[in-house]
C-alpha cells in the first residue's frame, strides 16, 4: 500500500492488507491525511520487530516515537485526540458516549461475526461441511444485524450524525466485504446502499484500500 502523506511523521503503522481491524485504522489515517509508514503484514509471517513491541503479535500496531498501540479503537482515538482536524468523535460527552457504545456494538456484532467468517472458510478444505454450515451461519447473522440497522442508516447523512465519524471508519470496511462473505443485501436495504455510496466515494476511503481489499469488488 503506498504510503499516505502530506504530514511529517516518524510514525509506523503494521498492518494487513486484508484485515477490516486494520482498515478501520487506516481510514482514520486517510481521513486526516496523516503522513505514516505502512509496513504491510501477512498473518503467520510477522517481522521480527513486530514480534519485540507487540506481546499479542496482533495487528494494527501503531508505533510513534517510543509509544507502541496494538489495539485498533486505541489506536483510533489516539490518532484522533492527536491530530484533531477534522475531528471524528463528537465533544459532547453524552453524544461521545453512544458513539462509543456504537462501536463497541458494530465490534461485537460485525466484526466478530466477519472473523468467525473468515476463520470458517480458512478451515474449509479441512473442515468441509461443517466449517461451510459455520460460515454460511455467521453470515446471516451478519446480514440479519446489518439490516436490523437500516433506519439509522436512513436518520442521518452517516451513521449517528451528519458527519463522518469514528463509527463510519468502523462500519465501513465491513461493508466493503461483503460480497466475499457472500452477503448480497435485499431491496428494503437501500438506506444502507445510499451510504454504502456515499461513503466508498469519498477520497479517504479510497486512499485506506489495498490492493487486495480492491480486488474483494472486482
Amino acid at each position: 500500500m503506498a504510503v499516505i502523506s502530506n504530514r511529517r511523521s516518524v510514525m509506523t503503522l503494521f498492518s494487513s492488507p486484508t484485515d477490516a481491524w486494520s482498515h478501520r485504522t487506516r481510514l482514520v489515517l486517510a481521513e486526516k491525511n496523516i503522513s505514516i509508514d505502512i509496513a504491510d503484514v501477512e498473518q503467520g509471517n510477522l517481522p521480527e520487530d513486530l514480534l519485540d513491541l507487540n506481546p499479542y503479535n496482533s495487528v494494527p500496531t501503531l508505533v510513534d516515537r517510543d509509544l507502541v498501540l496494538y489495539d485498533s479503537r486505541v489506536i483510533m482515538e489516539y490518532l484522533d485526540e492527536r491530530f484533531p482536524h477534522p475531528p471524528l468523535m463528537p465533544v459532547d460527552p453524552v453524544t461521545r458516549a453512544h458513539f462509543r457504545l456504537a462501536l463497541f456494538r458494530i465490534e461485537k456484532d460485525w466484526y466478530e461475526r466477519a472473523d468467525a467468517i473468515v476463520r470458517a472458510g480458512d478451515r474449509k478444505p479441512a473442515g468441509g461441511k461443517a466449517a461451510a454450515r459455520l460460515a454460511g451461519g455467521e453470515a446471516k447473522a451478519l446480514e440479519e444485524s446489518i439490516l436490523s440497522s437500516a433506519d439509522i442508516f436512513l436518520a442521518k447523512r452517516f451513521f449517528l450524525s451528519d458527519e463522518f465519524s469514528l463509527v463510519d471508519c468502523t462500519i465501513a470496511p465491513i461493508l466493503w466485504r461483503l460480497p466475499l462473505f457472500d452477503i448480497a443485501l435485499p431491496n428494503k436495504a437501500r438506506p444502507i446502499q445510499r451510504y454504502m455510496d456515499e461513503v466508498f466515494s469519498r477520497a479517504s476511503f479510497q486512499a485506506s484500500l489495498t490492493e487486495h481489499e480492491l480486488d474483494m469488488r472486482q
